[in-house]
């Protein structure tokens, strides 16, 4: 069996300043095998990776959809627009061959608060029903029914932004080969643990939207 955290950003995240090797270290420290990279609106860091490492990255890009939801390509090789159309970016994902991740689908905010869970549920391969970054974490509850009632997959990650918070939630599958269909054979046999990262995760994002935005000669306090 090996531990798989299917969700996590690196410096090619707006909100986010992890180097994606240090990454990658961390995860291997914390047992997990396998990590999928998902950056906001970027591929590119998940494609350098993924050639680096063939069998510890899974490649992926967590787009900004025009309904205001997030949406995740797994194995996905060409960028999806932000902004493209949640129904369209299940068909540009299945096109490539990718897997439709559905994260934190009743999350304020990035989830829509589940308006349009049910209505994409059909279109997606995996429902996320752990987010480690989830607060509270009942916010993941009702992704297990909505995975339950429509036979989807279940995933989970833990929305990495930092490096401690790598592992922080996983999928725990048979070993398989690090390809799309062998994967989602996988999950069929699954079992997702995970706990709840410390609110103070999300002062970490907002630093790195700062740093983001100041000179590169910037050298701190």
């Amino acid at each position: 069996m090996i531990r798989l955290d299917l969700h996590n950003h690196t410096r090619g995240s707006w909100d986010c300043l992890s180097d994606p090797e240090a990454l990658l270290r961390r995860a291997l420290d914390q047992g997990i095998h396998r990590i999928a990279i998902t950056d906001h609106n970027r591929l590119g860091v998940a494609l350098e990776m993924h050639e680096k490492h063939p069998d510890r990255i899974i490649p992926g890009e967590e787009v900004k959809t025009r309904e205001g939801i997030d949406l995740i390509g797994l194995y996905i090789r060409k960028e999806i627009p932000k902004g493209t159309g949640a129904r369209d970016a299940c068909h540009l994902i299945r096109e490539e061959g990718g897997i439709v991740y559905l994260p934190h689908p009743y999350a304020p905010g990035k989830g829509g608060n589940g308006r349009h869970a049910e209505a994409l549920a059909p279109l997606v391969d995996v429902v996320e029903v752990f987010n480690a970054r989830l607060h509270p974490g009942r916010w993941n509850e009702p992704a297990e029914t909505l995975a339950e009632s429509h036979g989807k997959l279940r995933g989970a990650g833990s929305d990495a932004h930092t490096l401690g918070e790598v592992g922080g939630a996983w999928v725990e599958v048979p070993a398989h080969e690090n390809r799309p269909e062998a994967l989602l054979r996988a999950l069929a046999r699954g079992r997702v643990q995970g706990r709840t990262a410390p609110l103070w995760v999300h002062l970490a994002s907002t630093w790195a939207k700062v740093r983001k935005h100041m000179p590169l000669s910037y050298r701190g306090p």
